[in-house]
């Protein structure tokens, strides 16, 4: 389970970074977006998917997390 970063693009989109991998790519999908769940699946741009267990709610962002490569 690696360690990643999701922080807010400027834009206004979300970005995973895997410090590992140094690799950084836009979410381009979530499974769970809403203000009352946040996390689930995750797709990025390259295709590569991950899983973050979901949260209750939106977490302030950058914000460092433990995710599953799916």
């Amino acid at each position: 389970m690696p360690s990643v970063m999701i922080n807010k693009t400027e834009a206004g989109g979300l970005t995973l970074y895997v410090p590992k991998k140094d690799l950084e790519e836009m979410i381009v999908s979530m499974e769970h977006e809403g203000p009352d769940r946040w996390g689930g699946e995750l797709t990025l741009a390259d295709g590569s998917r991950y899983y973050l267990e979901p949260m209750d709610a939106a977490p302030r962002l950058p914000i460092t997390l433990r995710v599953k490569r799916l």
